[in-house]
């Protein structure tokens, strides 16, 4: 296909030209129905492309013109037999996927460091969730890959397994060897679907994971405002194959996605896919050198470590993303979350904290003077830390995943009461706990709560970390199914 077109930003550009008296929604005809101050933010022509479906420009969820035209490049970029884009971020694209592939009282096996978007997808299927511990680097006490061997031993025991999902990569930038598990999903009659949101760019530069659709996953999502360069919220959904039904697909989408989709998100994707399709290789490129010299930078700082490298390989196949630089102070008496909010202060922010470490995604848009600004605040802080009274790292393990007592969807209807925290030990979860970010669920509902977890829950709070999902954010009270 001609990749040099970009048929929804032509289709808004030439619906615009043609000065038509507007008596749709959004009611802000265009620039004419805006205040000062949000024009001064964004500018006059946002408001002119913000359109709705009208005629000549097409319809996301029965697209037959320049948004169908538009995803089947993102499709004949990318490799799959069929992409549709998102407006609802990746999160409604992981439930789409666990709708699709799974049906009530099905099994699906999840990594358990999924995001908590996949627990929506579980409550809203009624499926069964089988759930499957990754691989965990203690020296920097994270999850790292799913090793295929885990995979086949969860499938070769429990043969009513349906589907498996799998983050990759994960939110530190560690992929699995997807093609191996893809192999081993398809010999057992399983769908793969993977969340790729941090991947978006696996597929312009060889030195790169390998991506979710060229190794054989069904079905995967990817947050093309993450790593490919669209507005946030905007992404892509990826059939590969012809496991998955297209218009189950379909109708799965049309259940998590706005009927008001906004065209400034899908010309976003359409722009972006055009942009990497032209220039790809030459962004990853710069990136990559980018990011080199921000782990050579850091690696160069007494008391700093940084997780993997631009040739970080496991015995399991797993490899670490070059732009994802995950480094930590851990040794320099440092948490994570200390040395986020002082860089900060220095005018440097960071992707997001744990107890133990800092993350920053580097990208082509990224300049030399970022990256010494990145290293030189480090340095800074690492070398105060011994001057200063530093907030000392704290010991925070992943405790074991909590036994499973009822099913997702039964425990969202369940009735629940609140109790103080530090009297739940027991007690059956009425409500996520999910440290922020990353996002992974701590405690699902319909879990046991154990007290191995309340004390995790009590590290990381002190450690500095929020929580989302708890109706008291603050852990004072926790919810639990009566």
């Amino acid at each position: 296909m001609n990749q040099n077109s970009t048929p929804l930003i032509d289709a808004i550009c030439a619906f615009e030209r043609r000065g038509v008296s507007y008596f749709n929604v959004p009611s802000h005809r265009a620039e004419r129905g805006e205040g000062e101050r949000i024009r001064g933010l964004l500018g006059d022509r946002v408001f002119a492309a913000d359109l709705t479906e009208t005629d000549g420009t097409d319809d996301l969820h029965a697209a037959s013109g320049p948004i169908l035209e538009a995803e089947r490049l993102a499709a004949d970029l990318f490799g799959s037999e069929e992409c549709r884009f998102l407006v609802n971020g990746t999160s409604c694209g992981n439930v789409a996927m666990i709708l699709a592939a799974v049906r009530e009282n099905e099994k699906i096996l999840v990594a358990r460091n999924a995001h908590r978007s996949v627990w929506t997808g579980l409550q809203i299927a009624g499926a069964l969730p089988v759930w499957l511990t990754p691989c965990y680097d203690p020296l920097f006490h994270v999850f790292a890959e799913v090793n295929p061997e885990s995979v086949e031993r969860a499938l070769a025991s429990d043969p009513e397994i349906r589907a498996v999902f799998l983050t990759n990569p994960t939110y530190y930038g560690v992929s699995s060897d997807l093609t191996a598990i893809a192999e081993i999903c398809h010999r057992h009659d399983c769908v793969l679907l993977v969340d790729e949101a941090h991947g978006t760019h696996f597929y312009f530069d060889r030195r790169f994971p390998r991506g979710a659709v060229t190794s054989g996953a069904d079905l995967a999502a990817m947050s093309m405002h993450k790593t490919g360069g669209s507005l946030t919220q905007s992404s892509l959904l990826h059939r590969c194959g012809n496991r998955i039904d297209p218009g189950r697909l379909g109708d799965c989408l049309r259940m998590v996605q706005s009927s008001s989709p906004s065209y400034l998100l899908m010309a976003s994707l359409d722009g972006a896919r055009h942009d990497l399709a032209e220039n790809g290789p030459e962004k990853m490129e710069r990136a990559f050198r980018l990011a080199e010299a921000a782990r050579e930078g850091l690696l160069r700082i007494p008391g700093v470590r940084v997780l993997g490298g631009s040739h970080f390989r496991t015995d399991s196949g797993a490899c670490q993303d070059p732009l994802r630089v995950v480094f930590s102070a851990e040794d320099s008496g440092l948490t994570g979350y200390a040395v986020q909010e002082a860089l900060f202060r220095k005018n440097v922010t960071t992707e997001m904290a744990d107890p133990y470490n800092a993350v920053a995604i580097v990208t082509d848009g990224n300049t030399r003077e970022d990256i010494r600004n990145l290293v030189t605040g480090v340095d800074e802080i690492v070398t105060a830390a011994g001057r200063i009274a530093a907030e000392a790292a704290v010991s925070v393990g992943f405790p074991p995943v909590p036994a499973v007592v009822m099913s997702p969807r039964r425990a969202m209807n369940g009735d629940t009461i609140p109790i103080r925290f530090d009297q739940a030990e027991g007690r059956i979860a009425g409500e996520m706990i999910a440290p922020y970010p990353p996002g992974i669920p701590a405690v699902c509902p319909g879990e046991r709560i154990t007290g191995e977890m309340l004390e995790y829950l009590t590290r990381i709070k002190e450690a500095g970390g929020t929580f989302q999902g708890p109706a008291d954010p603050s852990l004072q009270t926790l919810r639990v199914i009566v």
